[in-house]
């Protein structure tokens, strides 16, 4: 929101305050609040009849600094509040003369109390790496009565902004403003399903805004040389996130609000669907599962979308008897076929459902300030939203679930979650604006938690489309409603790098595109790319995405990617640990790996797959591609051709190629199983060893909970490299490429 005219001008009917003097700084332990007046005190008479913030600051985990600015502390806080890891005595009070620094890890603030009123956040040595300057720190009255707590982040000269969630405008979001607010917008405009209130810098921070509601962002889009985010509140709270590194702050970052849970290795294999308006039964399926088998496409999951259930009655989870006779029967007969199951649910009850009258009797619905139950008619006829604050409600729902995982399925697809409303009253007395993007969260992890506790850790796997800050935790999130054309794939490719810099660490998308039908060339080329994402579903509207439907060299490009995405997934699981443990993605931004590249800050055509892996999608039916190779000797991994970087690239590919490149320098696990992709890695393993291969470079392979199964080391011996392994028994070969 944008609150200037210009720089010297307010809006009409804005009246803004400024932080502008530190009247007093008072410690505490590991904090300190400092009390700034909004103009300048000259005399007694001056602090009469004026507004005083309260600014604190504190550390709520190493190498992280908060800061929470306040016009009136005594407006009610009814939540909901993200859930955040925070620990005591992170931070370290010094305080000489009229300098105050709080320390924390590499992370400092400085405020010096005999100066302009503002902080200045320093690095481990010393050098400026953001600060809250002249108006800084403040709040504005709106024409409408609104009150907006705004804070601001000076920008560097050079400096990129990016994250904020899986956002489809451009990747480096300078000169942007971005509204953190669910919306069903696709994958075409400035909405987002996925709206988190966290970016990250190229100068090697982070800053998360602690608030679930709306924020409003201007990049350099009002103050060319700040970032502002501002709420509607009486109060703001934001946290610096310390680096190094783009890894480090993502580190701390999900240390902050949860690491991604480690989703099952079966979910890397290939996804099937029905489609969504397509008819299909299950004869239908059948003959997709056997098409796929029949062509040799390997096939790990099918899934169900929302017409399993009847008409005008989702949800009730109850398959449609018309068309599905026997759900259990069937569930088992393709279970018996080595493959999960997923079925399309979401939060909304139709009226028609005639599990509508039950949640509305035992008050497990949202309900408007008079009473009713909030209704309308957008999506399913007469429809209401389960009230997940309300303990009984979440467990009456998840019960629901419990019964179709009886029947057989596996896991679930958590569609929807963006459209809610904000004129209701919610069972907890959550406050409503606040909650419209909460709700993602409470929403997901319901059901994430239901499948832990009914198929065991490490088994739990949602197709969730919204989320907020937290929402990493329960993975995998896919892209959304996206276009079936090559423009549209590469809105998918913004959307999940930005994603990733907002911690989370799988992501999926529709390959061929969702609405409409696909060209067969943008059929292939997205192939490609979406079997080399951290998980692979075939997906669309109105029509199939078998890949028969698309010509034989459609199936031939769909069992080559396939069979070489199983491959590599001893080292696609290293990395999906690795997201675990850290919150360091699978698809990586080239800023992740060489943040000291300043080519690397603006590249959103191409990414890392996990560390040692360039992946650049094709994104023309002639398949020419340009893109950008660090410094180092890469190795095509097909073709074995060998390129020398930094540099820019043209290459044309047919579509069973793409530019997929080794790292200078890795050691490649490859397995030798392709049928599936949670075969037994270790056995007859294949280790790619690449030009710069330094001695004791070394490789985990983890089991299939991720746990470490065999550490394989290079060491020179001559002019080749010798490689030994340590932990689970193995058979290997050592390839030079």
């Amino acid at each position: 929101m944008k609150f200037t005219d210009g720089f010297w001008l307010m809006r009409d009917g804005v009246r803004a305050s400024y932080a502008t003097d530190v009247r007093d700084v008072r410690e505490g332990e590991g904090r300190f609040t400092a009390y700034a007046a909004v103009h300048h005190v000259r005399e007694r008479g001056d602090t009469l009849n004026t507004p005083l913030i309260t600014v604190e600051c504190f550390s709520p985990a190493e190498g992280v600094i908060g800061v929470r600015a306040t016009h009136h502390a005594g407006k009610a806080a009814p939540g909901p509040d993200f859930a955040l890891n925070a620990i005591e005595g992170a931070g370290i009070l010094k305080r000489e003369g009229t300098v105050t620094e709080l320390v924390s890890g590499p992370l400092t603030v400085r405020l010096d109390s005999a100066g302009p009123a503002g902080l200045e956040f320093l690095d481990a040595d010393g050098q400026r790496l953001t600060a809250v300057e002249r108006r800084g720190t403040g709040f504005a009255l709106a024409p409408d009565g609104g009150h907006h707590m705004i804070g601001q982040l000076a920008l560097g000269v050079g400096e990129h902004i990016y994250g904020l969630g899986e956002r489809f405008t451009p990747y480096v979001k300078n000169g942007q403003s971005v509204d953190i607010w669910q919306a069903d917008g696709g994958t075409s405009s400035e909405q987002a399903y996925k709206n988190i209130p966290f970016h990250l810098s190229s100068r090697g921070y982070g800053v998360f805004v602690n608030h679930p509601g709306k924020v409003s962002y201007e990049i350099g889009s009002e103050s060319v040389g700040q970032v502002q985010f501002s709420v509607e509140d009486q109060s703001i709270e934001y946290y610096v996130i310390a680096g190094p590194g783009p890894k480090d702050v993502l580190r701390r970052y999900t240390g902050l609000t949860g690491r991604p849970a480690l989703p099952p290795a079966w979910s890397f294999g290939l996804w099937l669907t029905t489609s969504f308006c397509t008819p299909y039964d299950e004869d239908t399926v059948t003959a997709f599962v056997d098409g796929m088998a029949e062509r040799d496409i390997p096939l790990s999951v099918f899934h169900f979308d929302c017409f399993w259930m009847r008409e005008y009655q989702w949800s009730d989870f109850r398959w449609d008897p018309d068309v599905f006779p026997d759900p259990e029967g069937m569930l088992r007969r393709l279970r018996e076929r080595g493959l999960k199951v997923s079925v399309w649910i979401n939060p909304y009850i139709a009226q028609k459902s005639g599990l509508f009258a039950e949640a509305a009797a035992r008050g497990y619905l949202v309900r408007r300030p008079n009473g009713d139950i909030w209704q309308w008619d957008l999506w399913q006829p007469g429809m209401a939203l389960v009230d997940f604050t309300n303990p009984a409600a979440r467990e009456w729902y998840a019960g629901l679930l419990r019964g179709l995982l009886d029947q057989g399925v596996d896991c679930f697809k958590t569609d929807f979650g963006e459209r809610v409303p904000t004129d209701v009253v919610w069972h907890d007395g959550s406050d409503p604006e606040r909650m419209h993007n909460y709700y993602a969260q409470l929403y997901n992890s319901t059901v994430f938690e239901l499948l832990e506790k009914e198929r065991g850790p490490g088994e739990a796997v949602v197709f969730a489309r919204s989320a907020t800050a937290g929402g990493q935790q329960f993975p995998v999130h896919w892209g959304g409603d996206c276009f079936a054309s090559l423009g549209a794939m590469a809105e998918s490719l913004r959307g999940g790098l930005s994603l990733s810099l907002s911690g989370f660490g799988f992501w999926s998308h529709d390959i061929g595109g969702f609405e409409g039908t696909p060209d067969p060339a943008v059929f292939k080329r997205w192939l490609a790319f979406g079997l080399l994402s951290s998980h692979s579903r075939l997906h669309g509207n109105v029509s199939y995405r078998v890949p028969w439907a698309f010509g034989d060299e459609a199936v031939d490009v769909a069992r080559a990617f396939t069979l070489l995405k199983h491959r590599l997934m001893p080292y696609l699981y290293g990395a999906a640990a690795e997201a675990h443990r850290t919150g360091v993605p699978v698809m990586r931004p080239m800023l992740l790996e060489f943040p000291d590249d300043p080519a690397c800050r603006t590249l959103d055509r191409q990414y890392m797959l996990g560390p040692d892996l360039l992946v650049a999608p094709v994104f023309t039916v002639e398949g020419d591609v340009e893109f950008y190779v660090p410094e180092g000797t890469w190795t095509h991994l097909l073709t074995g051709e060998s390129v020398r970087g930094p540099g820019w690239r043209r290459e044309t590919h047919g579509f069973d190629s793409l530019p997929l490149y080794v790292r200078p320098g890795a050691l490649l696990p490859l397995g030798a199983d392709d049928r599936r992709p949670d075969g037994d890695w270790l056995r007859d393993l294949t280790l790619l060893v690449a030009p710069g291969t330094a001695d004791g470079t070394e490789v985990t392979v983890p089991d299939l909970a991720g746990r470490p199964a065999a550490v394989f080391r290079a060491a020179r011996d001559g002019d080749g490299v010798r490689v030994t392994s340590r932990g689970a028994e193995c058979t290997f070969r050592v390839r030079t490429l």
